[in-house]
């Protein structure tokens, strides 16, 4: 599949595996994984270290002056770098995913990412995920699939995950987090996270990592006539 052009758009709200699952798709289909949801993460990252509030909407869009975000393909996947520094696991957390859905809801900020996102999709086949990829970054992905599951089931994926990272949660908070997010998410007047309308659904709500990854995979081929 290397010599042709492939774009994958996986939509879905926070929690319901679509990193993981585009990282496995990227992989097994010889594409580059670009997890968007860390770029936003990234520019949540630096305002909570210049001790701005997330809703600072007026000091945010000044600091991205401050603002160099890049992202260097190694083994096909994108590492993000914030100022000539490797981000890591500290994107991760409940407070930076507040910063990052507060961040997403401002014009400026999409803008200032989107050339970014778009021009990495022009250069490579890629299996990317977000919440807007399928209606505003990639409005012409060959495939797009939204990607959701119950609340219950998508705080324990994530409680998990940050539990393995050594990050001290409570899963009762990851929950809150989670609901928090997907009505933030959703109800935002720019680019609210919400299916494409040629978007395919999969719940994967009690879906184990495989089996979700065989569904997405045999959507993608059919689609593709693979």
């Amino acid at each position: 599949m290397t010599d042709v052009h492939i774009l994958i758009a996986i939509d879905g709200p926070s929690g319901s595996g679509k990193s993981t699952l585009a990282k496995r798709l990227a992989k097994e289909l010889g594409l580059i994984y670009i997890d968007t949801g860390a770029l936003y993460r990234t520019i949540g990252l630096h305002i909570q270290q210049k001790g701005l509030e997330s809703t600072d909407t007026v000091n945010i869009i000044n600091a991205l002056s401050e603002i160099d975000i890049t992202m260097r393909l190694e083994n096909s996947q994108g590492k993000v770098f914030l100022n000539g520094n490797p981000v890591g696991d500290e994107i991760r957390t409940p407070k930076s995913s507040i910063y990052a859905s507060d961040v997403s809801k401002i014009p400026e900020v999409r803008t200032f990412l989107l050339e970014l996102q778009r021009n990495i999709a022009v250069r490579n086949s890629v299996a990317m995920d977000g919440r807007d990829i399928g209606t505003v970054i990639l409005p012409n992905a060959d495939v797009k699939i939204f990607l959701f599951a119950d609340d219950e089931d998508r705080a324990e994926r994530r409680y998990k995950e940050l539990i393995a990272k050594g990050t001290n949660v409570t899963y009762e908070e990851v929950l809150n987090d989670v609901k928090w997010r997907d009505n933030n998410d959703k109800t935002r007047e720019i680019a609210p996270a919400i299916p494409a309308e040629d978007a395919i659904m999969l719940n994967n709500s009690g879906m184990q990592e495989d089996e979700t990854f065989e569904a997405a995979l045999k959507i993608i081929k059919d689609k593709l006539k693979l």
